[in-house]
């Protein structure tokens, strides 16, 4: 498998694409006005406590309070039933306490965002942990051996007076034990800078800020699999070069400038393919498609045989619509950057193999996805519950804006429902008000069933009160809106 990373910059924004065969799989977004802040250290301080949730709201700054559980203060004690039982919120803070945190969740439409003071920093192969003495192995990582080679590294690397724990990360595989000592000797001189800042700084203020998102695509997405990255600004892949030379001289050789007139993300298509992950619908090969919902609570994803047909039986036909649904799926979720709870619903199938097909089919597309995401089995009416960790907004929510028309209900009040409307508030208006007469202020496409299809109904609500109704088209207005006057 092939992979390329383009990185397109303007002053505004910065912009990533990963592209896999010629085929864009994920989508980042960081505009200069509003940069993410997961992985930042603040100094925080403690407004409220909230004993019924377990939970405390920390200000760190910004427009909103954050919110602080208490699993994410202690580290809690495994019980009997394999549960986590930290103690209560109250007995680990108290209001106008100050606390080092870490944001682990970006602000999410309107939640504030997710803290915990289990600080970590990531490097390339690491993640340090300076409140643990643990050294774990990424799960990702299979082979026994490996593991234990990498295990044994850090160990022997780690000087057992000095505190902190690490984790080795995906990309440590096939890092050598330099390499390794390096990520240790840059994560404690890191620890050691954020300590010292700490001190001096007021309450609810920035202590340590994440890398910028062109350097966090050189150390948390660049790998082995990766054969180029492209970058369209000149400055940005001089930055780009000097962080790899220090960090990841590995990867040096693949990054490259690109000076071409055609803008980067016109090559495969990338500008298109982002527009279509913002639609509803996503088209199959086969004539089927997906129907993609984002709510409140959950996202749903409906999959639909649509114009495709199988040469055999009906069976066949629903099989290999889901096997390319699951597919498909796999890529939306990661293009479109889709977190919490997923419910997909699959066309029924009777065959019991054909389910197991599809689950297998799913799993392994699912597989190569960077979030954590956790898959239970079909339920007997064909839908799939997962869950995929959002620590960013998904790029509907980035890029666009709930409708102000419809209030991201995404559907409108026909005219005729409106008409119905009016014609109640002019009878309201009347038993209230009086009035001589009445003018209608409102769409085109209102006032003309007014005058077309309804104008009966319209005739016989002027004789029953008795006053003439004058009709107006108000050219700005939106199809739901209108006003009754009294003249």
């Amino acid at each position: 498998m092939s992979e390329e990373i383009l990185i397109n910059v303007t002053p505004q924004e910065t912009r990533i694409a990963i592209v896999e065969n010629g085929v864009l799989q994920e989508v980042h977004v960081e505009r200069a006005s509003s940069r993410g802040i997961v992985g930042n250290i603040y100094k925080g301080k403690v407004v409220r406590i909230l004993p019924g949730m377990q939970a405390a709201f920390v200000e760190i700054g910004l427009e909103r309070t954050a919110f602080l559980h208490a699993a994410d203060v202690y580290v809690a004690e495994i019980d009997r039933n394999g549960h986590y039982e930290p103690p209560p919120i109250n007995e680990l803070l108290h209001e106008g306490q100050e606390v080092l945190v870490q944001v682990s969740k970006d602000p999410l439409g309107t939640k504030g965002a997710r803290l915990t003071m289990h600080v970590t920093l990531p490097a390339r192969h690491l993640v340090y942990l300076p409140s643990s003495k643990h050294i774990g192995v990424s799960q990702k990582i299979e082979d026994d051996e490996t593991r234990e080679r990498l295990r044994e590294i850090v160990k022997t690397a780690v000087d057992d007076d000095e505190p902190g724990g690490f984790i080795l990360r995906t990309m440590a595989e096939n890092a050598s034990e330099e390499e390794l000592k390096v990520d240790i000797r840059y994560l404690r001189k890191t620890w050691k800078l954020v300590n010292a800042t700490v001190g001096g700084l007021p309450p609810a203020s920035l202590v340590h800020e994440d890398l910028p998102l062109a350097m966090r695509a050189m150390r948390d997405i660049v790998s082995s699999e990766t054969e180029k990255v492209r970058i369209d600004s000149r400055e940005t892949y001089q930055k780009a070069k000097e962080f790899v030379v220090d960090f990841i001289p590995e990867i040096e050789a693949r990054i490259e400038y690109y000076p071409g007139e055609r803008p980067i993300f016109d090559l495969y298509s990338v500008e298109d393919e982002i527009q279509k992950a913002l639609e509803r619908k996503v088209p199959l090969k086969s004539g089927g498609y997906l129907i993609i919902d984002q709510t409140e609570a959950m996202t749903t994803v409906d999959v639909n045989t649509g114009a495709f047909v199988g040469h055999k039986n009906l069976e066949e036909t629903l099989l290999k619509t889901n096997l390319e649904a699951a597919q498909a799926i796999a890529r939306q979720l990661r293009l479109r950057n889709l977190g919490g709870i997923i419910i997909l619903d699959f066309i029924d199938m009777t065959d019991e193999e054909h389910k197991r097909m599809v689950m297998r089919a799913l799993e392994k597309a699912i597989s190569r996805d960077r979030s954590k995401v956790h898959l239970t089995q079909m339920s007997p009416l064909g839908l799939v519950e997962l869950t995929r960790k959002r620590t960013r907004e998904s790029l509907e929510h980035v890029l666009c804006e709930p409708c102000p028309v419809c209030e991201g209900r995404g559907m409108l009040k026909t005219a005729r429902t409106v008409c119905y409307e009016i014609f109640r508030e002019i009878l309201r208006e009347a038993r209230q008000f009086g009035g001589d007469q009445y003018l209608v202020l409102g769409a085109q496409s209102v006032i003309d069933i007014l005058l077309d299809e309804e104008a009966e109904g319209l005739e016989k609500l002027q004789e029953f009160i008795g006053k003439p109704i004058n009709l107006q088209v108000e050219p700005l207005y939106h199809p739901e809106q209108y006003d009754v006057v009294l003249v």
